[in-house]
């Protein structure tokens, strides 16, 4: 059968890898190298027959993740992250780099080859991160934001590096072909940027309107491909290609289903790639060279994670942030197989490297999640050594936070409400990890704290066990889910209210134990609708039950799994039915210098007087004997017909 039974043989090794890997909670690719380790040309019984040919298609493999690393790439990720991301990742890619070249030129390699060690072991593995903080349930705190963020920079360094590297063993007649490779880049960047983006989303718009799925998998893995093959007929790497071609389309409407379809081939060719990266791999040097691999995880791991948590500390992050950061991202990742089997084919580095570089990276990948549990336990050993560790917090009240609310997210909802306590002289607390909303929450005079409100550090500074609220204002899903399970887990008996995105959303958190859910989209949606109704005089009935009929539909599994919302919500309709009008007393109006008891309002109206605004004073609930004054603010409260009632007698 050829081909066709290696890549039987390999699907089904690839298989068995796979499920010992996710029995023992590692990364599947590991599975995958080990398969490729065992059927591969070292090992004997069943092997691959054709090595070179697995390799070719493995290519493919390559491109397409480098395409999906393209329709993924998104600047709002980085953004709250930004400064670390964009300015601390290069100089932690240079500082590994170097530390890679004096590893190399103690080993006896050439400059050249140091230099290819120092750019494959500078790379993190994105795969085996990510997996680690889902399995902890740590997606969505300030460190692992920090992580992504950096990890991304990392994996967009692998395109220049792809260009770059290969001219490094001829260093002569390396500098014009680099030269010529970087314009050849930027000739090709500027043309898919600037027709690409008109192009390539122009034909998807007419393939996506035949509703053809497979017409359109099939039309995503061309454009992928094809935009690749063009580039290595223009002299560039195949894999740039189909970067770029990936990163055009994440700006399209069809960018997240493009990414959801090209996934499973991504994924099927990329068993392919991992696969072949094992087969290269020697069982009897790893035998011969364990404790030279050994030496080099420790080395690599202990100057990479240093590297990586005194970034974090520069870059003005505290408590567990730069120990998780620097416990997470110490490895060597998965690109540098990428790199190294570049290297490997232009005859960069030699067999020995590369063996060497891939039992290095493996390791390292299999210690993360232990080493990543370590951040915990070493985090409360420094607190203990170190007593005092400062928080930054501003205008905190010098009596302290009690009886207060604690709101998680300094945005403009966060922002909205605190500046409605403020009036009310209510005490509170926000939590921003964004350091720009932090300064504007300063400005303002708000009481803030800078920290991630996900960590128990924080939590317990925002002193959220003598608290009477937690309002969590944050869109983000996996953010919001995880501040309510660590409040809850301090103070389960806490009051929670969170802002949610969808009705999935809303009941995941109320399984989750929250005390009430918000959709704000859908709440505007409703007012709005509500005041064009009142405004085209539809009766407050007819208009609260059009309401109540909404929210019954959007709530219907809180409303039926819980008597107190069925019973807050009568009481909010009996509330709502009484609508609340405001009145200016203009001049020569019949009711100014009459007190409310001369005016008889209430008998001549219906309506009654909750509140009037005098110039900067408000009056609740003003006595019979005020009187009334031009440019007065009266609140009234009743149906329709009182409120026309008193608008009518006050001459409006």
């Amino acid at each position: 059968m050829g081909i066709a039974a290696d890549i039987v043989i390999i699907v089904l090794a690839a298989l068995v890898g796979a499920l010992i890997a996710q029995r023992f909670k590692q990364p599947l690719i590991l599975g995958y190298i080990l398969a490729g380790v065992v059927v591969g040309p070292y090992t004997g019984g069943i092997t691959v027959g054709d090595i070179h040919e697995i390799e070719l298609l493995a290519e493919i493999g390559v491109a397409l993740l480098l395409f999906a690393l393209g329709l993924e790439f998104s600047l709002s990720e980085l953004k709250p992250v930004r400064n670390i991301a964009l300015f601390g990742t290069p100089v932690q890619i240079l500082l590994t780099i170097g530390l890679g070249f004096c590893l190399g030129k103690y080993l006896g390699w050439s400059s050249a080859s140091a230099l290819w060690f120092g750019a494959l072991i500078s790379l993190s593995s994105t795969m085996v991160t990510l997996k680690t903080l889902m399995s902890r349930g740590l997606v969505g705190t300030l460190s692992s934001r920090v992580m992504i963020g950096m990890l991304i920079v990392q994996d967009l360094a692998v395109i220049p590096m792809m260009i770059i590297l290969p001219q490094l063993s001829n260093p002569e007649a390396g500098l014009p072909l680099l030269v010529i490779a970087v314009i050849k880049s930027g000739i090709f960047l500027v043309v898919m940027l600037y027709l690409g983006r008109k192009v390539l989303p122009w034909l998807l718009s007419h393939v996506a309107q035949w509703n053809s799925r497979e017409l359109f998998i099939l039309s995503i893995t061309a454009i992928g491909l094809g935009v690749g093959y063009a580039t290595y007929l223009f002299g560039l790497s195949f894999a740039f290609g189909a970067f770029v071609a990936g990163m055009v389309l994440s700006e399209s409407d069809y960018g997240h289903q493009a990414l959801s379809d090209i996934i499973p081939l991504r994924d099927i060719f990329g068993l392919l790639f991992f696969t072949s990266v094992g087969m290269l791999l020697d069982p009897v040097f790893l035998l011969e060279n364990w404790v030279k691999i050994l030496a080099l995880v420790f080395v690599i791991a202990v100057f990479k994670g240093s590297i990586f948590s005194l970034l974090a500390v520069l870059f003005r992050y505290i408590n567990i942030v730069p120990i998780a950061v620097g416990l997470g991202l110490f490895q060597v990742g998965e690109f540098a197989f990428v790199l190294a089997r570049l290297g490997l084919e232009t005859n960069a580095i030699d067999q020995n490297m590369y063996s060497l570089v891939l039992a290095v990276s493996v390791l390292s990948m299999v210690l993360t999640p232990f080493a990543s549990a370590f951040a915990a336990p070493l985090y409360k050993l420094k607190k203990r050594l170190f007593k005092y560790e400062p928080m930054q917090t501003e205008n905190i009240p010098p009596s302290g936070l009690k009886d207060h609310v604690v709101i998680a997210g300094g945005g403009r909802v966060g922002q909205h409400i605190a500046q409605i306590l403020t009036q009310l002289n209510l005490p509170f607390v926000i939590i921003e990890l964004d350091h720009q909303r932090m300064l504007e929450c300063k400005a303002a005079k708000y009481p803030i704290i800078y920290g991630d409100m996900s960590q128990s550090t924080v939590t317990d500074v925002s002193k959220i066990h003598s608290a009477i609220l937690l309002l969590i204002t944050t869109p983000s899903v996996v953010t919001s889910q995880s501040i309510v399970e660590q409040a809850l887990r301090i103070r389960p008996e806490l009051h929670i209210i969170v802002r949610a995105t969808g009705a999935d959303h809303a009941r995941a958190l109320y399984e989750s134990g929250v005390y009430m859910v918000v959709l704000p989209e859908m709440e505007a949606g409703l007012e709005i609708a509500r005041q064009a109704l009142l405004h085209l005089e539809i009766p407050v009935a007819v208009i609260q039950q059009y309401t109540d009929a909404v929210r019954q539909k959007i709530y219907a599994p809180i409303y039926q799994s819980n008597s107190d919302h069925r019973l807050l919500a009568k009481f909010d309709n009996i509330k709502n039915m009484l609508e609340i009008s405001w009145v200016t007393l203009a001049p020569g109006s019949p009711l100014v210098s009459k007190s409310i008891k001369d005016a008889a309002v209430r008998a001549r109206t219906g309506a009654s007087i909750v509140g009037i605004i005098k110039g900067k004073v408000f009056f609740s609930n003003p006595k019979a004997d005020y009187s009334f004054q031009e440019g007065d603010l009266v609140a009234i409260v009743g149906n329709q017909q009182e409120r026309n009632e008193f608008k009518r007698i006050a001459g409006v």
